[in-house]
This record gives structure tokens, sequence and C-alpha cells, in this order.
């Protein structure tokens, strides 16, 4: 089991983390949403439950939560800026389709 992070990713959560003055890492994880199913849920990490899995990569820890790590496992997170816009993104072996808009998937 394993979540990765592009060079991009790790920078930008190091750079946030440290601009805040605080946190862990980063909290990855899914909830049931939208037109396929699920959609990702990334906020920073400030704590560690003791359920989560903890994934390093880059130097940057990635909590997931037991129930969202079946639907993500394998997930690589990239941090993408286009023009105005930036976002982090995913690459997740999992997804077996999504809606038209992309904020949703299935597995």
């Amino acid at each position: 089991m394993s979540i990765s992070l592009t060079d991009a990713a790790a920078t930008r959560v190091k750079n946030f983390i440290a601009t805040r003055g605080h946190g862990l890492g980063l909290r990855l994880g899914v909830r049931k949403t939208g037109c396929s199913g699920f959609a990702y849920v990334i906020n920073y990490a400030d704590d560690c439950v003791q359920t989560d899995h903890v994934f390093e990569d880059r130097g940057v820890k990635v909590f997931v939560d037991p129930d969202s790590l079946p639907f993500i496992d394998g997930t690589e997170v990239d941090f993408v800026k286009q023009g105005l816009n930036e976002a982090f993104k995913f690459r997740n072996p999992n997804v077996t389709g999504e809606c038209g808009c992309g904020e949703s998937f299935n597995v």
C-alpha cells in the first residue's frame, strides 16, 4: 500500500507548512459525493489519529484514514499550476470512471 508525491506536490506541502508555522503533513481521503460516487478530500494534517495509515515520500508525511485507503491506494499526488489556477491533482490507478466536470470518480 502506498501514496506518493511528485516533487511539485512535496515542495508545495513543505512550503505551505513552513509558512503556516505548524503541521505534520498532508491528510488525504475520500468522501461519497458527486455524480460518480467519490471525491478527494485534501487538507493539511495537524494531528495523527491512531487508525491513520502514514506514508512518507520526499520528506512529507501523508495521513490516510483506513476507510479511504482502499479507494486511493497507489495514488500519486501532483501539484500543478495552469495560468492563475493551481491545485493538487491525483493519478489514481483504482479509478474506473470520472464525471464530466472532473470533480468526482468511481472505482
